[in-house]
């Protein structure tokens, strides 16, 4: 029982950062792209558990962020240095996370986008 309590609490954190954040719901939208993306271009098993990382990363990261940002509000209400540091710190966290994805976007799919695009000048 606690075990499913606690997958409970775990899906109530998804929901709730996809609720509240429009960040995660960007980043969500961006995930049913590159999966109908992938799909249309027909990634190899590697390719497939390449981009599924990066998605995984990203949302994990910006989730990690909301948490901490949520925290440092209880903690410290009113604007304070060393929370901003923090919370640009987790924000810079995502921002690294969303870029590697994007370069291993770049790799994975512009191969396959260029050949296409060459299929239809043959």
């Amino acid at each position: 029982m606690k075990l499913l309590r606690s997958f409970g609490f775990a899906f109530s954190g998804i929901i709730g950062c996809f609720k509240s954040e429009l960040n995660f719901r960007i980043h969500i939208g961006l995930t049913i792209l590159a999966v109908m993306l992938s799909i249309a271009c027909n990634l190899s098993a590697k390719e497939w558990a390449v981009v599924l990382f990066c998605i995984v990363f990203v949302i994990a990261m910006e989730m990690f962020n909301t948490a901490v940002e949520k925290l440092c509000d209880i903690v410290h209400k009113e604007v304070h240095p060393g929370i901003k540091k923090v919370k640009d710190i987790s924000a810079g966290a995502v921002l690294v996370s969303a870029l590697f994805s994007l370069v291993t976007a770049a790799v994975v799919f512009l191969p396959k986008i260029i050949t296409l695009i060459k299929s239809f000048y043959k």
